[in-house]
């Protein structure tokens, strides 16, 4: 299939699509087939409703007959025809302040941004074919993209999959910083990137420097890259806004306001390494309910507490183990992922499976009051109990990276999916005994997680509490360091260092260790 993307020449804010399909000459009818979800939202989004017209041509132009069969599925005589174009167009603005998103696409005068699942259809049983992309911007403009590009307005994918998990933006000019890390070339995109006093929103130096770090950091616990190169595109906003979305090579990042400062800064470094973690974790450790993706229906599975709540709590830990985030800056961040789950979803009645299974009903709503649990929160509170336990067990020599690691050789590198149970038997494996209580408790049940965490916090000299409210305060869930040599210690070897480092660092004064630490 081959796409072209304009400017609908009569109508703002609509991306002209067109999509030409060849080598139909033995075939009567043809279905196309437009994407009803995204893969990174796992909801229904229905993309067919920002169609307005809809036409299909053979070579000489003449229309061919069509009628829709599903919501977003057309079947087009072919007349014998040996090709014919689609053309059709697609409104590109989301009904938010915002006008987008990291999953949408949008076009003016100075930019184009598509993700292309919401808008290029495929021709049924030509998935696995691969595409050409042309984009109709002026001459002069930047392209960013994961995809392979031909000249300077052409993108190739190796298939349908490839292309809808490729966004792209385009524009005059487009700041872009290069770094590498083990022979892995990384881009950090940045549109929109400048403060109302003109400097910029980002300084280049700093984001070398600290992508740097937490991309070494990741690379090292899984030991390869899956790709030869990684994008990081990023639209900086005016208004406030925050938002991510994982994909093959690259991420789509959605960030603002601009004038924020070291505010913004840090929700690029969090965003950042989470959507990078995922280069692993559900692009390529992907459940195998995923594989393929089935793009007209819902794909449910019950894994999604690996794949976005393992991922949440290695996003802020990397940046902790890389020594982008010192202590307090990490600690600031976990206290925030504990109040977002305790004072929101503490006692929902939903366990993490069938919150995973749910997302496809209400996942991204806020939903009834205590229905279901964020993925995302609980899922990350899950992940560092099964972490601390396991280092706990091994004293640090194995924890949730060995757990990760095995995923990856064992699903990710021969890109084969994985089942609950899958991930069940090499957690139980890497912590050397069953497991029952902990997937009883925190994967399958619904009790109240504050014990339990707290006795794993515990050990490494943390400990979540209750604040009442006061005059001066708003109280809630507050996370408190302890007066706990030891435990601080066991915190600086979670947080990758060692008895040394930890002496050294004053963590661990040298007076104490035979009281305190033999003592352990």
């Amino acid at each position: 299939m081959h796409y072209r993307l304009a400017a609908d020449p009569l109508l703002p804010h609509y991306i002209a699509v067109e999509a030409r399909l060849t080598t139909i000459q033995n075939l009567a009818e043809v279905e196309l087939q437009l994407p009803a979800w995204r893969p990174g939202r796992y909801e229904l989004q229905q993309f067919a409703k920002n169609i307005q017209r809809f036409e299909v041509v053979d070579e000489q132009g003449r229309v061919l007959p069509f009628r829709k069969i599903t919501k977003d599925r057309w079947r087009v005589q072919t007349n014998g025809a040996s090709s014919l174009i689609a053309r059709y167009n697609y409104y590109s603005i989301v009904p938010t302040p915002n006008l987008l998103n990291a999953g949408s696409s949008f076009i003016s005068d100075v930019l184009l941004y598509v993700n292309p699942v919401n808008l290029c259809l495929y021709a049924e049983g030509r998935i696995d074919e691969p595409c050409t992309l042309e984009l109709a911007i002026p001459d002069g403009w930047m392209v960013a993209c994961g995809l392979e590009q031909i000249d300077a307005k052409m993108l190739r994918a190796a298939d349908f999959y490839e292309l809808a998990d490729c966004p792209l933006m385009a524009a005059p000019s487009i700041q872009h910083i290069q770094y590498s890390v083990n022979e892995v070339s990384f881009h950090v995109w940045i549109q929109g990137g400048w403060r109302t006093d003109g400097a910029p929103t980002f300084d280049a130096e700093r984001i070398v420097r600290d992508f740097s770090r937490f991309s070494e950091t990741q690379i090292r616990l899984y030991g390869e890259f899956p790709e030869r190169d990684y994008h990081f595109l990023t639209l900086v906003l005016p208004t406030p806004y925050y938002h991510g979305v994982e994909h093959r090579n690259s991420t789509m990042l959605v960030l603002g306001p601009t004038d924020e400062g070291e505010g913004l800064y840090l929700d690029l470094l969090g965003v950042a390494s989470h959507e990078l973690f995922h280069a692993w974790n559900i692009i390529r450790i992907r459940p195998i309910e995923l594989l393929p993706y089935d793009f007209t229906k819902e794909n449910y599975f019950p894994t999604c507490f690996v794949a976005e709540g393992v991922t949440t709590y290695y996003g802020d830990l990397m940046l902790r183990q890389s020594n982008v985030f010192d202590d307090e800056a990490y600690l600031k961040e976990l206290q925030v992922l504990f109040k977002r789950h305790f004072e929101n979803n503490g006692r929902a009645f939903q366990s993490l499976v069938e919150s995973s299974w749910d997302l496809w009903l209400d996942g991204y709503e806020k939903g009834v009051p205590d229905r279901k649990v964020s993925v995302y929160h609980k899922g990350a509170i899950a992940a560092l109990i099964l972490d601390l336990h396991i280092r706990q067990l091994t004293d640090h020599a194995r924890s949730l990276d060995n757990v990760m690691r095995t995923m990856w050789e064992r699903f990710g590198k021969s890109f084969v999916g994985y089942t609950l149970d899958d991930y069940r038997a090499v957690t139980e494996t890497v912590a050397g005994e069953p497991l029952d209580w902990y997937y009883d408790l925190c994967i399958f049940g619904n009790q109240p997680l504050e014990s339990t965490l707290n006795r794993y916090l515990e050990w490494v000299g943390l400990a979540v509490v209750y604040e009442e409210p006061t005059p001066d305060s708003v109280g809630g869930i507050r996370l408190r360091e302890l007066d706990d040599v030891a435990g601080s210690l066991q915190r600086a070897r979670w947080f990758g260092g060692t008895l040394t480092e930890s002496i050294h660092e004053g963590l661990v004064p040298k007076e104490k260790l035979s009281k305190d630490v033999v003592a352990k």
